[in-house]
């Protein structure tokens, strides 16, 4: 993953607070330009729907690419910190925060808060992108929210596109019904005899993955 988007996966840009930032209109972009190291290196940092930035040499007007190179040490190392201080900077006065990546799953999310005054509970330090949501008197799981690359979720597929996904409880006579559904998947990474997954991508409209929502609570009581 690049560095840009590493930095502002899970948070919506302010276009307003970009400009108020320092950023200018440039065309259909939002520019921003400073200059690094006593002036030697110029950062552009550029917004058309998303954030890249670039770094040049003033002294040969060429682009620097070399501090994208990880585990790089020394003089590019130094580069890629003021960089991501940069962008950091950015991120934290320019954008809010989301907790998934997709509108179907702040849907979802947003429909659990409402009827069930369940809230996300992101349980694992080493896999943060992970919310599970639990019945209040049982503390019994029916719905967990995380990413993962296609091709584990979905066994003919070779992409490694990170997907959103939700794992839901399902009534075990019910499988083979459910799994001749497009969107719908074998769970991923939990007991396949009574949990799918489901794809936020669309396949599936809201209303669908709600009724399978409200079908997995029933089934944890």
């Amino acid at each position: 993953m690049i560095i840009e988007n590493k930095i502002f996966e899970r948070h919506t840009i302010n276009k307003d607070k970009l400009i108020s930032y320092g950023f200018e209109k440039v065309g259909n972009k939002l520019v921003y330009k400073t200059e690094i190291l006593n002036g030697d290196f110029s950062v552009v940092i550029e917004y058309n729907g998303k954030i890249i930035g670039k770094i040049f040499d003033l002294a040969t007007e060429e682009e620097y690419t070399n501090f994208r190179i990880e585990n790089s040490n020394g003089f590019s190392s130094e580069i890629r910190e003021i960089f991501i201080d940069i962008l950091t900077d950015i991120r934290d006065k320019c954008c809010k925060n989301q907790l998934f990546i997709t509108k179907q799953a702040q849907n979802i999310n947003d429909y659990i808060n409402e009827k069930y005054q369940d809230m996300p509970e992101f349980l694992w330090k080493n896999f943060p992108t992970y919310a599970i949501y639990r019945n209040k008197k049982n503390k019994k799981w029916y719905a967990l929210i995380g990413t993962v690359s296609m091709d584990k979720v979905d066994k003919n597929s070779k992409s490694k596109e990170v997907v959103e996904i939700i794992n839901l409880k399902i009534d075990k006579d019910k499988k083979e019904e459910i799994l001749s559904k497009n969107g719908v998947y074998e769970a991923y990474h939990m007991n396949k005899k009574s949990w799918i997954t489901i794809v936020f991508d669309g396949t599936l409209k809201d209303s669908e993955i709600i009724n399978y929502l409200d079908e997995s609570y029933k089934n944890i009581q």
